[in-house]
C-alpha cells in the first residue's frame, strides 16, 4: 500500500464574540455549557465575511475534554450565506481556566483545541465548500473571542 501525502491549506480564520454560557449542570455525558456566539469576522483569501453568529453546546467529560459543538452562520463579502457546524476537543487546562476567569487570551500552544468544521453553501461561487474537508486550530481570545485557524484538507 502507498503512503498518499496529506497537505494542509490555510483557507481562512475567523473570530466571534463568545457570551455568557448557560450552565445546564451535570447530566450523565458530563456538564453541558451553552454558549452563545454573536458577530464576528470572516478572512482569506477565496472567503471573507461576517460571522452572524450562533452557539456552541459544550459538553465538558471527566477526562478533562470539552466536547465542541458549534452551529452557526457565515455572511460572505458579496452576498452569500454559508452553513457551518463543527465539533472538536477543548482541553480544559490551567491555561483555559485562567483565560475563562480573566477575560484574557491564550496563544495556540496553551491547550489542544481542535475541531473539524462542516460547510454548505447554495451559492455556485462557495460550492467548493460543500466538497472539501476541514480542520481547525483555535484559541481564546481577550475580551471572550475565540478564533479559528480554518485548513483544507488536500
Amino acid at each position: 500500500m502507498t503512503q498518499e501525502a496529506v497537505t494542509l491549506q490555510h483557507e481562512f480564520t475567523f473570530n466571534a464574540q463568545v457570551g455568557a454560557p448557560v450552565d445546564v449542570g451535570a447530566a450523565p455525558m458530563g456538564a453541558r455549557m451553552c454558549f452563545p456566539m454573536t458577530g464576528g469576522e470572516v478572512s482569506g483569501t477565496r472567503l471573507n465575511g461576517k460571522f452572524l453568529g450562533g452557539g456552541d453546546w459544550l459538553q465538558i467529560g471527566p477526562d478533562g475534554y470539552g466536547r465542541v459543538d458549534v452551529r452557526g452562520q457565515i455572511e460572505t463579502h458579496d452576498g452569500a450565506f454559508i452553513y457551518v457546524h463543527y465539533q472538536g476537543l477543548l482541553q480544559m487546562n490551567e491555561a483555559v481556566g485562567a483565560a475563562l476567569q480573566s477575560g484574557r487570551g491564550t496563544q495556540f500552544a496553551d491547550a489542544y483545541l481542535r475541531t473539524t468544521p462542516r460547510m454548505e453553501c447554495g451559492d455556485p461561487h462557495y460550492a467548493w465548500v460543500n466538497q472539501s474537508l476541514f480542520v481547525a486550530a483555535g484559541r481564546l481570545l481577550d475580551g471572550g473571542k475565540v478564533e479559528y485557524r480554518v485548513y483544507r484538507v488536500l
